[in-house]
């Protein structure tokens, strides 16, 4: 034992214990020198680089201690392999998860489109209002699934006015079609018998007439005695049925545009500065007429060219039924 003992130390002294780091070369560290004490009690430490501080924490492996048995011969007792950091991935602070989406809010419901019944009054509708109603019995199908969708599709409270009110005179006038067509050939709207109560059609799954459009929705909802000018019963004194649909951004216009048309009509109205031959509509619709301030003088004075005064001698001209065919 003696003898081997200076070989020993001789080689402990000369060797050099090196650590590997994760991220970079091989650090070397001091040189350690065996003392006078048994060689068991050299104990290398392996040295750990820490990873970056972009990575993130890392996890370190215990390093356990090397030790040499004292009992063993000279070349048995190694230096410790050189220790190497545990390659750990880089935990997040937080787990990786979809984005969340905040919910958005639904997008209002696209107004209802009159554009199949705008087409329809386009290719049989004159520039006098008279219809063609056996072009419309022609194509029967595309006024019939209009009718279908319209039936579907009533507007609601969060619909504008405009668009309440251009519907529902829509509704009025194609369902008047419609009845005379389910009645064609006819002479007038009034050989049916009560075609105003007459209960044909349904609406947001209502049964309706003709009137309870007229006098239930839009006389008792809107209050705009302009609806007269724009509701048309199939008849030539009634106003002209006009060749297009209504439409909410263009609604006010329309009706304005419709009593100007009704009111400078000699076959309609008949004006002169000291007598006045109204349409019917204006004794029939008097309570209309001379709401909120308003009087029939006013209403004839707003749109027709030739004016009256509360001197004029007003009367009321004969109802025509007859079918307003072309």
């Amino acid at each position: 034992m003696n003898f081997f003992r200076p070989f020993l130390l001789t080689l402990v002294s000369a060797t050099t214990l090196t650590a590997t780091a994760c991220d970079g070369p091989a650090r070397t560290t001091s040189t350690a020198t065996a003392p006078t004490a048994p060689v068991a009690a050299i104990t290398p430490t392996a040295t750990v680089a820490a990873a970056p501080d972009s990575a993130g924490p890392v996890a370190v492996a215990a390093e356990t201690p090397v030790t040499a048995a004292a009992s063993a011969p000279a070349a048995a007792v190694k230096p410790a392999a050189r220790a190497k950091a545990v390659a750990v991935t880089p935990v997040a602070s937080a787990v990786s998860a979809s984005p969340v989406v905040a919910p958005t809010a639904a997008a209002p419901a696209a107004a209802f489109s009159h554009a199949a019944f705008d087409k329809l009054l386009k290719k049989y509708v004159n520039s006098q209002g008279r219809v063609n109603y056996k072009g419309f019995k022609s194509e029967e199908k595309a006024f019939n699934d209009y009718l279908a969708q319209l039936s579907k599709n009533p507007p609601t409270a969060a619909d504008s006015k405009a668009e309440q009110m251009a519907f529902w005179i829509n509704a009025y006038n194609a369902y008047t079609i419609r009845l005379i067509l389910d009645n064609y050939p006819l002479k007038s709207i009034k050989d049916i018998g009560e075609p105003w109560k007459k209960v044909f059609f349904s609406i947001g799954g209502e049964k309706m007439s003709l009137d309870n459009i007229e006098h239930g929705i839009l006389r008792k909802k809107f209050n705009d005695p302009r609806i007269h000018f724009a509701l048309v019963c199939a008849s030539i004194s009634c106003p002209p049925l006009r060749p297009e649909a209504y439409s909410a951004a263009r609604l006010s216009a329309q009706l304005d545009d419709q009593a100007r048309d009704f009111l400078n009509n000699p076959g309609k109205n008949k004006l002169t500065a000291s007598s006045a031959q109204l349409s019917s509509y204006f004794d029939w619709y008097k309570d209309d007429w001379n709401q909120n301030g308003q009087s029939v003088v006013k209403w004839v004075n707003k749109y027709a060219k030739t004016k009256i005064d509360s001197n004029t001698k007003i009367s009321f001209m004969d109802y025509n039924w007859n079918l307003n065919e072309q």
